[in-house]
């Protein structure tokens, strides 16, 4: 059970240092635009609430597509090293 363990935890540091830096920023401006979004809609101004809710689609997309590339990319990268 130790060995087991301690070849996980390499694995998982392993992992930890190819982190794409952009996704965080990602989710913290989808958070951003979505805040933004029901102020506006707490406001009354539901036009500007409804285009900051398309944003946040947009936003959100890309931050997904940012994470499924990044594990693509260094998951495929990952398998060749082994």
């Amino acid at each position: 059970m130790g060995s087991t363990d301690s070849e996980l935890d390499s694995i998982f540091q392993d992992n930890k240092r190819h982190r794409n830096r952009l996704v965080p920023i990602g989710a913290f401006l989808t958070a951003g635009v979505l805040t933004a979004g029901l102020i506006s809609f707490k406001r009354g101004n539901s036009q500007l609430g409804q285009q900051l809710m398309r944003a946040r689609v947009l936003v959100q997309g890309g931050t997904v597509a940012l994470m499924v590339g990044s594990a693509y990319y260094y998951g495929d990268n990952f398998k060749r090293a082994g």
